[in-house]
């Protein structure tokens, strides 16, 4: 299998399981599922969050995703529990769609490696 068939397949299967669990089956989109990761790692999980810390959170899901690329690392965790990440490495320019597939393959490393998909 190609790698950019398993990642489809992957992906579609992260997005159905995702959507299930969190919005009643309608598809979440990768947004969507980037502010779950950042819920994630943030750890507050039934907390409501304002717009700022929504846009917080999707950065924090970003440091993470791209962390086992190279170019974030984790720097340390304030007294409120938010993850501080340094640029290790300036992300590259991508054009939209290579972005979307960075981070569709980071979403799927990630959740692997969760074992929430295989």
């Amino acid at each position: 299998m190609s790698r950019d068939t398993q990642l489809k397949e992957r992906w579609e299967l992260l997005v159905d399981r995702l959507s299930a669990q969190f919005a009643d089956g309608d598809p979440l989109d990768l947004d969507a599922i980037i502010y779950l990761v950042g819920v994630q790692e943030l750890g507050q999980l039934h907390r409501r969050f304002k717009k700022d810390h929504k846009l917080d959170l999707m950065h924090i899901a970003i440091c993470k995703l791209l962390s086992p690329y190279g170019y974030y690392e984790l720097d340390y965790v304030d007294e409120e529990g938010w993850p501080h990440y340094t640029i290790k490495e300036e992300l590259p320019h991508l054009k939209a769609g290579e972005q979307s597939v960075l981070m569709k393959e980071a979403l799927v490393n990630y959740f692997v490696e969760n074992d929430y998909i295989q």
